[in-house]
Order: structure tokens, then C-alpha cells, then sequence
């Protein structure tokens, strides 16, 4: 071991710990150009930059997830035609959905039982309809959603049922109304009415299905498929013992967000040093704190091996695309390899990991 008295080992110790690049590294560069990843990505943004040290780690006992999906909605617009039939799709896939029943909407404020709900669920839906913001109750919901997806990583989507997005982003339309009348009666400058408005705005801004002019049969399914994918995002063990990764992934998750310059950027980052500092541990927890924030995510790992092989761009690619997608997928040559690639991840925003670069 080094002494750390020593002014050289102490340097050496801080360069080892972890170096990080934000420019196109070359090594990097060659090989996502051979497997063809030229995706229509975006750079990782977040409103904080802090991650909550559960969501790094992976498994820990301090996120507690009882639930698949939580479903945040207005009863007397959907709950006998298009949430019962959601749900029902829902519940024969496996996935384990909270939905309220009338009796715990009692009153005006939230119950501790819908609270723990939205809290421990992996994904929130709200679906959006014509009367969902003249219910205090659904305001409230959307609240804690919103605030449970920047403090815990709750992944949101939106279903907009008869309405246009706009309505709920502007206050247009019913929405606009329904907010009017919680002004008169809670004041227009009450923080309340202020917290629901925001809320309001940045869900109507989240990426969600539309079901103006398409059939709700279709749109349950594309929401069922996209669900299995986020579902299927186990987060990776990191350590035993991570004394030390979060300050370390922090401090990637600052520098990326300064190192961006727009939404349509793609980033590449480099973690090296000598074995045993603690590259992979940190890779693993950045991992999990970034995950839930894009579209597509996938961790190769023994990239180096497999790309010396005869075979190696092919299994790569078959990798890449199975992790992504959540199924099997057969890859007959690095040909339709890179067809595939662009045919199916083509403007997604996707995470990738590429462990033991060549």
C-alpha cells in the first residue's frame, strides 16, 4: 500500500480514485461506431443534482417498493370503462397496480395510506381527464407524485384521456376553469392552489400516451409494453461495503449536467485508473441513479473479451438489444446487428454502459 505520507503516492491515489472525460473518448468512439449506436440521444438531465443514496446502491432496504404502479385518477370520468380495462390488462401481465378505492376519498386531504402508495410504487400513472383538477384530492396526488419523482426517482407518465396536453400545461379549457374556482374559494395567491398549478404543469410536460384519436385497446398495450421494460430494471449491486460512491457519483452527476449544452447532446464519460479502486463500484451505482431517467438502459459487461471474439460484435449487439428491449432477440450479423439498432433504439434516450473498453 501506498504511503500516504508520500506527496507522489497521494497524487497517484487521487488520479486512481477516478478520472472523469467528458469529451468523445476515441477508444470509445470506434467501438459505438461499429455496433452503430449513432441513437438520436439526450444527455441526463435533473433538477438536483443529488441522488438519494438508496436509489445508488441498489437494494436497499430504505426504498421499500410494494407496488408495480400506482394509478392517479379522476373516478367519475374512468373508473368503469378506461381504468377498469387498464387495470385488468394490468393485473394479467403481473403487474402489481395500487388503485384507491371511493372510500379512502373521504375529505379534501391526502390519506397516509395514499401517500405510502405513491411512495412505494415504482411508477405513478395519472391520467388526466376532463374533471381530474376540479378534484382537491387528485391535485393533491399529483403533488406527491411529482415531488416522489425528483426526491425518490418514481418514474411518471401520463395518460391524457379526451384532453390535450396543453390544457394541463396552460390551465386551458376545464382545467382552466376548475383552477379558477379553487383560487375563489383557497385565494389566488394560496401556496396551495401555487403547488397544484405546478404540479399540473410540469406532469402535462412528462412524455404519455394520448387517446384522443387512437384506440384504447392499442394504447393500454403500448402502455403495458413500455411498464414490462421499466419493470424489468432490476438496479445492480454496487458493494458490500460503498463507503465513499455517493460523493463520487454526485460529483459525475454535477459535472455532466455542466458539461451539457443541450438536450440533444450525446455524452460519453471515461472512468479509469488501476484495478481495484473502485471504477466498477462507482459505474454500478452512477448506473442506478441514472436509469429510471431514460427510455432505453443497458450495462455490458466484458466488453474487452467479447469484442476480441470471432463472433463478438454480433453477441454484443444481441446483448445491447435484449437488455434494452426486455426479450429475447436474435442477431444473425453485425450487418443486421446495426439495422436492428437503429430500426428499434433510433431517437430514444438511452443509457449505456460499456465495461473493460478494448
Amino acid at each position: 500500500m501506498a504511503n500516504p505520507g508520500s506527496e507522489a503516492s497521494e497524487h497517484l491515489r487521487e488520479q486512481s480514485r477516478l478520472c472523469f472525460c467528458f469529451k468523445p473518448l476515441i477508444f470509445l468512439a470506434r467501438l459505438l461506431a461499429r455496433l452503430s449506436l449513432s441513437l438520436c440521444s439526450e444527455a441526463w438531465h435533473s433538477r438536483e443534482a443529488h441522488v438519494p443514496s438508496a436509489i445508488l446502491m441498489g437494494g436497499s432496504s430504505n426504498m421499500k417498493r410494494t407496488y408495480d404502479v400506482f394509478l392517479s385518477f379522476r373516478g367519475t370520468d374512468v373508473r368503469q370503462g378506461f381504468l377498469s380495462h387498464l387495470y385488468a390488462a394490468l393485473d394479467q401481465r403481473g403487474i402489481y397496480t395500487f388503485v384507491d378505492s371511493e372510500e379512502l376519498r373521504k375529505g379534501e386531504e391526502i390519506s397516509p395510506t395514499l401517500m405510502r402508495a405513491i411512495e412505494e410504487s415504482c411508477i405513478a400513472i395519472i391520467v388526466f381527464s376532463e374533471d381530474y383538477a376540479s378534484s382537491p384530492w387528485c391535485l393533491e396526488e399529483a403533488v406527491k407524485i411529482m415531488e416522489c419523482k425528483e426526491r425518490t426517482g418514481l418514474i411518471v407518465f401520463p395518460v391524457f384521456y379526451k384532453v390535450e396536453p396543453r390544457e394541463i400545461r396552460g390551465g386551458r379549457e376545464s382545467y382552466g376553469r376548475a383552477m379558477a374556482k379553487h383560487e375563489s374559494k383557497f385565494g389566488k395567491d394560496s401556496e396551495k392552489v401555487k403547488r397544484w398549478k405546478e404540479a399540473l404543469f410540469e406532469a402535462g410536460s412528462l412524455s404519455g400516451w394520448d387517446l384522443n384519436d387512437r384506440d384504447e385497446a392499442d394504447v393500454i398495450q403500448c402502455i403495458i409494453k413500455e411498464l414490462l421494460i421499466h419493470l424489468d430494471r432490476t438496479p445492480l449491486h454496487v458493494a458490500k461495503y460503498p463507503t465513499g460512491i455517493d460523493s463520487q457519483v454526485q460529483k459525475l452527476i454535477r459535472l455532466s449536467q455542466k458539461e451539457s449544452i443541450d438536450d440533444d447532446d450525446v455524452m460519453m464519460i471515461g472512468l479509469w485508473g488501476p484495478g481495484g479502486v473502485g471504477r466498477t463500484a462507482v459505474a454500478k451505482a452512477l448506473y442506478n441513479a441514472m436509469m429510471r431517467q431514460f427510455a432505453a438502459c443497458s450495462f455490458l459487461e466484458q466488453v474487452r473479451e467479447k469484442s476480441n471474439r470471432s463472433d463478438g460484435l454480433v453477441t454484443l449487439q444481441k446483448d445491447l438489444l435484449s437488455q434494452i428491449l426486455a426479450h429475447p432477440i436474435t442477431v444473425y450479423s453485425v450487418a443486421g446487428g446495426i439495422s436492428l439498432i437503429r430500426e428499434r433504439l433510433c431517437c430514444k434516450k438511452v443509457l449505456l454502459f460499456l465495461k473493460y473498453m478494448p
